[in-house]
């Protein structure tokens, strides 16, 4: 029997929409468990009494329905599962791959007898028609890889050996990535090859299949400037000088912009704008990336070497992002403050991301974007070191490791 690890801070998100009409939609990366989901959905369902003849489960992806391509194909599968008039749970995996599938899932929603679960590996599900028609009667549940809190309780829940120390084996996870598939996985030549076969799909199944591009070799070039730069300013601006005068290409700005775009559809990477704390602004162009998941980076690159702060950050951005933060870059003068992280509007977060504040230069260079804001909102510093003083001057000293692994909130 197939053992299906449980993610709980999604399945929290969603439960209560479990016997709704709202259809609920899920999106993220290939492969960070979206289909495992579903199947924790299913049986949550049925442990609450839920017939098996009121469960529809459609995997797309799979030999027994890899050629249906049209709403007319799925419909008639879909009618031949419908038994009686009683209410459905229906559950479409990568509903993408059907042409036009937005009339079709509209059409079910409307009758009020099912309860519709869709998911995908791009943006592109949540676009166009799908928008339009639903106006406001969907909700989205994005997902990403797994956090350093669900690797570790997924290994035991698999009954791998985890690391009496968990610093080490938060070594191992910056490494390793959170593709849950990647477990099954003892070698890191192994991980990392799984890795880079998920980032071939992602090409293969969800770029060249809904957007063209034309040049195949500059959009590679443009992917990997942007996962070797993750955590730093980037613009197009940027690359296109980096593009232009470097590797001597020349390129169009909106080409290079499309790239991004479709890189951000793709779920590879994901934009954190530059927010200026003074005037309350977004600033335009420049923006940070960070990855979907650390092993991108790793798999695409031969040096294995950590780069603690731009990693640090991006574990961090991941982590906050999955408990429904929204975060932006701050900015006051010329320093910055590494995050601003917001939930409902009312909370206010800054947050700075250091490997260590072992001595009094970096410990100053970390406190003093915090000094120059003036409102009280709280401040948290997260490092990777064994934390002294747990509070300076109303400054939060964190254990990064600690706090993604306890599955804290900030407070």
């Amino acid at each position: 029997m197939e053992k299906i690890y449980k993610r709980e801070g999604y399945l929290n998100k969603i439960r209560g929409f479990y016997h709704d009409t709202m259809i609920k939609v899920i999106t993220g990366i290939r492969r960070c468990g979206k289909s495992f989901l579903l199947k924790s959905i299913i049986d949550d369902l049925k442990s609450e009494g839920i017939l098996d003849k009121d469960i529809i489960y459609i995997e797309l992806d799979k030999k027994e329905y890899k050629d249906i391509k049209e709403p007319k194909e799925l419909e008639k599968v879909i009618d031949e599962l419908v038994l009686d008039n009683d209410f459905k749970y229906l559950f479409l995996d990568e509903i993408e791959n059907i042409k036009g599938f937005e009339i079709l899932i509209n059409a079910y929603r409307e009758t009020g007898n099912f309860s519709i679960f869709l998911t995908g590996s791009n943006s592109y599900l949540l676009s166009g028609e799908l928008i339009t028609k639903l106006t406001g009667r969907y909700i989205e549940i994005e997902m990403l890889p797994l956090n350093f809190y669900e690797y570790v309780d997924m290994k035991r829940y698999l009954g791998k050996e985890v690391n009496t120390n968990i610093y080490l084996e938060f070594e191992n996870y910056l490494r390793s990535g959170g593709f849950p598939g990647a477990l099954k996985y003892n070698s890191y030549e192994d991980i990392l090859l799984y890795t880079s076969n998920v980032i071939n799909q992602i090409f293969e199944k969800d770029i060249k299949g809904h957007r063209k591009i034309k040049n195949k070799a500059l959009f590679e070039l443009i992917q990997k400037f942007i996962i070797n730069n993750f955590g730093a300013v980037i613009s197009v601006g940027s690359i296109y000088d980096y593009l232009t005068k470097k590797e001597k290409i020349e390129v169009d700005r909106r080409t290079i912009n499309n790239y991004i775009e479709i890189l951000e559809n793709a779920k590879i990477i994901y934009s954190c704008d530059l927010f200026d704390i003074k005037s309350k602004k977004i600033f335009k162009g420049d923006k940070k990336y960070y990855l979907a998941d650390l092993s991108i980076y790793f798999a695409l690159n031969t040096d294995n070497r950590i780069n603690y702060g731009p990693v640090l950050e991006n574990i961090l951005y991941l982590y906050l992002v999955s408990k429904n933060y929204k975060l932006s870059v701050g900015k006051i003068g010329n320093l910055e403050c590494d995050f601003i992280a917001r939930k409902r509007n009312d909370n206010y977060y800054y947050l700075q991301v250091s490997k260590n504040i072992d001595n009094q230069s970096t410990e100053e260079r970390e406190y003093k974007p915090f000094y120059l804001i003036k409102d009280m909102y709280p401040r948290y510093l997260f490092v990777l070191d064994f934390i002294l003083q747990k509070n300076v001057n109303g400054i939060k000293n964190v254990n990064i490791v600690d706090f993604i692994y306890n599955n804290e909130e900030l407070i």
